[in-house]
């Protein structure tokens, strides 16, 4: 066997239907006691039910949280963080939620409770991405990484089907990536095949019965690993495409990430046999790219960076900054190629 190095990240776990109930148990086991509650705008009412579960232990809320971690929203959350006096944060909701938690942390070393509703997955990461000046740039380090992750399945069984649909692609591709990353290693590859196999069987039967129990739980199973994969290995093409792409032209996050992931493995497919090869299997599928693409579709998730609103003048543009400072990738990041590949996810082509 390949040497290879596996560091376990110290976050706290807690997993399944009704969790939530033990969020106030979690605060008084890390002494806290004044946390400030985040969530996005529309989420208002979990931070408000979240509010009131913590009773005198919640001293606020914030529910300004926005994708891709805009840097004033961050700094408003700052000073309200301070003015109550606030010992931790909890966020309700998904990675825009969780972005603005670990922002915070950045810069005041607060303590982070989650509580993960979508599949992002970012709650199991030590990695910040934030924008500011039109421009979307990411950092890791231990102060980053949430200490305690609640799961509860029960909170995902209202989530829309279309976010449903995109949060898992994005959590498979964190898998994806994993399996062909620089610093992968055999624990990694294990979760990874697991998250994607776990999400490809749970998803269409999520769009067929959106209330399937057992499918959400399968699902926040999947995006639980997946979001572990993207915490321990370094990512490559899709995760620097999307960054670049949705961070410069305001795209949603995880409509990028899906219309994307199928032509980022595309690409990488020729130098990565064995990666792709594990990917088909947990797809079902005869190739990689083309299961993603396929099982994209039959959720019913956007295809082509148009629909977004992506002009076709703006793909010059993410070239040259896709390839200004690449991440590592196993086939070299060519401009052409790319340009091929992301004109071919802006028209919502099968990728090549």
């Amino acid at each position: 066997m390949v040497p290879f190095l596996y560091e376990a990240l110290p976050a706290r776990v807690r997993f399944g239907a009704g969790m939530l109930a033990v969020l106030p148990e979690e605060l008084d086991r890390a002494s806290k006691s004044r946390a400030l509650v985040l969530s996005t705008t529309q989420q208002r009412d979990q931070a408000e039910q979240i509010a009131t579960l913590l009773g005198a232990r919640a001293v606020g809320i914030f529910d300004n949280a926005m994708m891709h971690t805009p840097v004033g929203v961050t700094e408003a959350a700052v000073a309200l963080a301070r003015e109550l006096g606030a010992d931790c944060t909890v966020a309700v909701g998904g990675g825009s939620t969780t972005g603005l938690g670990k922002a915070i942390a950045l810069r005041t070393d607060l303590m982070q409770f989650v509580v993960a509703t979508t599949y992002a997955g970012s709650e199991m990461t030590p990695i910040l991405g934030q924008t500011e000046g039109g421009r979307k740039t990411t950092q890791r380090g231990a102060a980053i990484l949430p200490e305690v992750v609640i799961y509860d399945v029960d909170l995902t069984l209202g989530l829309p089907k279309g976010m449903s649909a995109t949060s898992g692609m994005n959590a498979i591709a964190h898998a994806v990536e994993a399996l062909y990353a620089k610093d992968r290693n055999p624990i990694i590859s294990l979760m990874a095949e697991d998250g994607i196999l776990a999400l490809g069987r749970a998803l269409p039967v999520i769009m067929d019965d959106p209330r399937n129990g057992d499918a959400r739980a399968d699902a926040l199973y999947g995006a639980f690993l997946c979001g572990t994969c993207l915490g321990a290995v370094g990512m490559a093409l899709h995760h620097k495409l999307c960054h670049v792409i949705g961070g410069s032209f305001d795209l949603p996050h995880a409509e990028t990430h899906t219309i994307i992931l199928p032509h980022a493995t595309a690409y990488n497919a020729p130098a990565e046999p064995e990666a792709m090869a594990r990917i088909a299997a947990a797809l079902g599928a005869e190739s990689a790219a083309r299961g993603l693409y396929d099982l994209a579709g039959r959720l019913g998730a956007p295809l082509a960076l148009r629909d977004l609103g992506m002009k076709e003048q703006d793909i010059d543009r993410a070239v040259r900054e896709a390839t200004e400072n690449p991440y590592w990738n196993p086939r070299p990041i060519e401009p052409e190629p790319i340009r091929a590949l992301i004109a071919r996810a802006w028209a919502g082509d099968v990728p090549a």
